[in-house]
């Protein structure tokens, strides 16, 4: 694992958040990582700081089983590959947003967060629920 690398930490991140889920699934965890570097704030400035923002993204923080997980897992798992594509397209520009701008999501399955609680949801792609908390909606075309 290399955490300097922008592709490789994103890789990791969708993989943590969303293997499993179809590609439209993990391409929207990039998304909300994306609409974050593009918004600076307090959760980083780069792939690599929002990534690994202490408890932003549950598969990083150490006391999670997936932790272990991700700083092993390579290219032999399938869906660790799928990622590493999906990474490689964001980080060259090439990736488009699904997720209506959104900056934050959950597993509604798995937890209800408090801040969802009082945030009308954006969209809902795969088993993930998105949200805007902070970023404005994406402009309208004229």
């Amino acid at each position: 694992m290399n955490t300097r690398d922008p592709i490789d930490i994103l890789a990791r991140t969708i993989w943590g958040e969303a293997r499993g889920e179809p590609k439209g699934g993990m391409e929207a965890i990039a998304s909300v990582i994306l609409n974050r570097v593009r918004n600076p704030r307090w959760w980083g400035k780069d792939i690599v700081s929002v990534c690994l923002q202490p408890w932003q993204f549950s598969c990083w923080n150490k006391d999670d089983p997936n932790c272990a997980k991700l700083a092993a897992v390579d290219g032999s798992d399938p869906d660790f590959v799928r990622a590493l594509a999906i990474a490689d397209r964001a980080v060259n520009g090439r990736l488009p947003d699904t997720t209506c701008n959104a900056d934050s999501y959950a597993d509604l399955r798995v937890s209800h967060p408090d801040w969802a609680a009082t945030v009308a949801p954006v969209c809902k792609i795969g088993n993930h629920t998105f949200f805007r908390l902070e970023l404005a909606a994406p402009a309208q075309a004229a």
